[in-house]
């Protein structure tokens, strides 16, 4: 675990890349939201490269209350985003599940991010799970592993990101590859 004190919180398997460049014109913070274990993974784009900034997890101990989890979310995404400032933020859209308890505290946690970056003025574009292993793996279908192994070869990683952060680094890669005029014409901001 590293403590990342200059934004004042903890976040698991935290990986700092690079700062901006000067030239770079978009950089995207992608968002893999749970209540314990929410991904972050932040890109920036120059021209079609790709380029790591930052990525890892916020933490939210088991015995914490609701409340005080949701809390700590958006202060970890306000320090986050005061910190390497996105033009924008990918995050994952609602999906079925078969536990109604996990998809309401999944959607509290989505609500509590989507609300701070809302607060923050950054727009948030909402991906489904099939359209990030499309855009990442080229199938819908993909597992887990073949995600996280291309998101490290995309970004030319040294090693395999945690779950969690490999599933906000994808996101922010399908965010990117929705750039083209074409692509552009279907994603809004939620």
């Amino acid at each position: 675990m590293h403590v990342c004190m200059a934004l004042g919180i903890t976040l698991q398997a935290e990986t700092m890349i690079s700062s901006r460049p000067p030239s770079s014109p978009i950089r995207v913070l992608g968002i893999d939201t749970s209540l314990r274990s929410t991904g972050v993974g932040i890109l920036d784009a120059v021209g079609s490269r790709l380029m790591p900034v930052y990525f890892g997890t916020v933490k939210n101990p088991a015995d914490r209350p609701l409340s005080a989890c949701l809390l700590h979310l958006q202060e970890s995404i306000e320090k986050l985003i005061q910190a390497h400032e996105p033009q924008a933020v990918a995050i994952e859209g609602v999906f079925y599940a078969k536990n109604v308890k996990t998809m309401l505290i999944l959607s509290h946690a989505r609500g509590a991010i989507i609300a701070q970056c809302a607060r923050m003025g950054i727009p948030v574009y909402e991906y489904e799970p099939r359209r990030v292993k499309l855009a990442v793996v080229g199938t819908g279908g993909a597992q887990k592993e073949q995600v996280q192994k291309m998101v490290k070869t995309l970004l030319n990683l040294p090693e395999v990101p945690q779950n969690d952060a490999a599933d906000a680094l994808a996101l922010a890669i399908t965010h990117l590859h929705n750039r083209s005029p074409l692509a552009a014409l279907s994603a809004s901001p939620i």
